[in-house]
């Protein structure tokens, strides 16, 4: 089963870029979601 993908891949490699850009973009925002929180919620940030 690997190894037909990896032939699709070879073949298509822009099947698995969207995916990537999906992961890659939902972890940044959670990222950037989570900086967002803490300098609001941190009151050591705020003095």
């Amino acid at each position: 089963m690997l190894n037909e993908a990896r032939a699709d891949m070879v073949m298509s490699p822009h099947v698995a870029l969207f995916p990537a850009v999906a992961i890659f973009v939902t972890v940044l925002a959670f990222n950037l979601l989570g900086d967002g929180l803490r300098d609001a919620l941190d009151p050591k940030l705020k003095g």
